[in-house]
């Protein structure tokens, strides 16, 4: 077979080895049961594997020691899965087998002998879909922005298949140094840039090493990736969260990240009683492309295109607001504004890109796994991991089988405790992704669920 060329790119290499290895679960509830259970084979072959050659590549050292991507011949049943469940129960009891299912896979390692991707095809009714489909993919292989992209490439609008998916719109972050500034104002800006740049970066460095509390959020077990996880998800309109939104003058993820925040201490507090003032940070993704939606997979796929594929992401780290101190109860907006205040500050600074040049440095004299032990280092020092990506805003269809619901969540992190966050058809969906038997999940849940009605509350009180 051909052997390509193309290295894996450091960011890869950082994410797949045995230091750190972090997968990407995308689960599509489709409205309808799955007819076309053969026909998955042909659709993978014809067109999901032609995305990319990622997806028919696997992971191969030169006699350098430098890893490349080496194609090989894809055998589709090795990736394709049919769990088969005792047929003809209740909807909750495919529930209680879809969570067992999708746990179990979550902390499965990928064989590094074939092309690092699984399609799972669950096709029982459960409380939210007539049937599932579960795409499975290695971190390697790209970033959320480049996976789902990918995935919705062959996504189809169920109203107009001819039309293009449309997305939400992004506010890019513009200069500063805009012509009706001052020349004082530029030189205060200018410094503060400076200052919260080198805080940020040195932050992230001294992160890694800094041990973080222990709470009910965080275990600190040994092996933690590799220990048994629970999933679910909660639901929240996005009309509801734009009226929060417009009545504080924040954006969206400033609320949906406040909600979390507060739901997660209002947790840790019922558990075990002052843990809501512990020292707890969060691990926030963010993707590093200037541009404000997703790219054609054609587009990505260009050498000097804006959107490139790979792995272009950077992280913050963001102090968790103690719940003393925000007077939960009396202020809960408090965890908003703060979360705000806090995001604004450290996106106003280049640390992240720092931090991502640093990593690059240390890969340089201590090799990937170097790389990946600061990476790990800095995520088992934080209480709870965040991502989130933007869906379509109109229902689309696979195999014209409307999708009537979309998630995501990252499995293989050392931590207690993640959160994926997507946007699809005026809903905004949270996954939770916590250590089985040490967080209980419902109560989590119901917290965070709490937290989003005195959020409103709160902000409905609030003048424009």
């Amino acid at each position: 077979m051909e052997i390509v060329s193309e290295p894996v790119s450091p960011s890869g290499q950082f994410l797949s080895n045995s230091v750190l290895s972090l997968s990407i679960i995308a689960v599509m509830e489709l409205k309808e049961h799955f007819d076309d259970s053969l026909s998955i084979i042909p659709f993978l072959k014809d067109v999901f594997i032609p995305i990319n050659r990622r997806f028919s590549s696997i992971m191969v050292a030169d006699e350098d020691g430098v890893k490349r991507w080496k194609r090989v011949e894809v055998r589709l049943s090795d990736h394709v899965n049919f769990p088969v469940f005792t047929a003809g129960m209740s909807a909750q009891f495919y529930d209680e087998c879809f969570d067992e299912y999708l746990s179990k896979m979550a902390t499965e390692q990928f064989p590094q002998s074939q092309p690092l991707w699984e399609v799972h095809v669950i096709n029982y009714p459960t409380s939210h879909a007539a049937s599932s489909i579960i795409f499975k993919l290695h971190h390697s292989l790209g970033d959320g922005f480049s996976l789902m992209g990918a995935l919705f490439s062959f996504l189809k609008r169920a109203d107009n298949p001819s039309l293009p998916l449309t997305f939400p719109s992004v506010q890019l972050h513009t200069s500063k140094y805009g012509r009706n500034f001052s020349m004082f104002r530029k030189v205060s800006t200018f410094f503060s840039y400076v200052y919260n740049s080198a805080s940020d970066f040195c932050s992230s460095i001294t992160r890694s090493c800094l041990e973080e509390d222990e709470t009910p959020i965080r275990s600190g077990h040994s092996g933690e990736e590799s220990l048994p996880v629970a999933i679910t998800t909660i639901t929240f309109t996005l009309d509801h969260i734009k009226q929060i939104k417009a009545k504080l003058g924040v954006t969206l993820n400033d609320v949906i990240t406040g909600t979390i925040f507060l739901g997660a201490r209002m947790c840790m507090e019922t558990v075990s009683q002052g843990s809501g003032s512990a020292r707890s940070t969060s691990f926030v993704v963010l993707n590093t492309r200037m541009l404000g939606g997703y790219k054609s997979v054609q587009e990505m796929l260009k050498p000097d295109s804006e959107a490139p594929w790979g792995n272009h992401f950077a992280f913050l780290k963001i102090p968790i607001p103690k719940l003393g101190d925000a007077e939960a109860k009396n202020n809960p907006l408090k965890f908003v504004m703060n979360a705000r205040k806090i995001i604004k500050r450290k996106r106003s600074s280049i640390g992240a890109y720092l931090t991502a040049k640093y990593l690059l440095l240390v890969a340089r004299f201590r090799g990937p796994n170097g790389a990946s032990r600061c990476i790990r280092g800095t995520l088992e020092n934080t209480s709870m991991g965040i991502s989130n990506v933007r869906g379509p805003m109109e229902q689309v269809a696979f195999a014209n089988n409307p999708i009537n619901g979309l998630y995501f969540v990252v499995t293989g992190a050392p931590q207690s405790l993640g959160a994926g966050v997507t946007s699809y058809i005026g809903k905004l969906r949270v996954a939770l992704l916590v250590e089985k038997d040490f967080i209980d999940l419902q109560k989590l849940k119901s917290q965070i669920e709490k937290a989003f009605e005195m959020i409103s509350e709160a902000a409905c009180r609030e003048s424009t």
